[in-house]
């Protein structure tokens, strides 16, 4: 199956607070889950978040300090890399992670109004 690409903001946002998003690219957009504590780099840790709205493509790449608006702070990249989408439906996406800090098999899994995420193998 062919890789995609993700990447993974440390965002410390003026009124949100620090928080990480997790972007997978995905149908031309970076899908956008919004976590509160780092991605689990071992298997056992669970990260609950919310699914944010779609973002485009130049995210990837982006670092630097948002000037206004909810999102206003500064944003760096934690990781990112490529990834293998292993399975999906409508809740849970099954994905195979080549980052620097995220490598293996994670689930992002619907849980009441979010998502949880964590890390299954290697």
């Amino acid at each position: 199956m062919a890789r995609a690409r993700f990447v993974v903001h440390e965002h410390a946002a003026r009124r949100a607070g620090l928080h990480y998003d997790l972007r997978i690219e995905m149908d031309g957009v970076l899908k956008d889950w919004a976590f509160r504590k780092p991605p689990p780099i071992e298997p056992g840790v669970k990260r609950y978040g919310v699914q944010q709205e779609d973002h485009d493509l130049s995210w990837l790449d982006f670092e630097g300090e948002i000037k206004e608006g909810y999102g206003a702070g500064t944003m760096k990249i934690w990781d990112k890399g490529e990834y293998e989408l292993l399975e999906m439906d409508k809740e849970k996406m099954v994905l195979r992670l080549y980052g620097s800090k995220l490598r293996g098999r994670y689930i992002l899994l619907r849980f009441k109004d979010g998502w949880l995420f964590f890390k299954t193998g290697v």
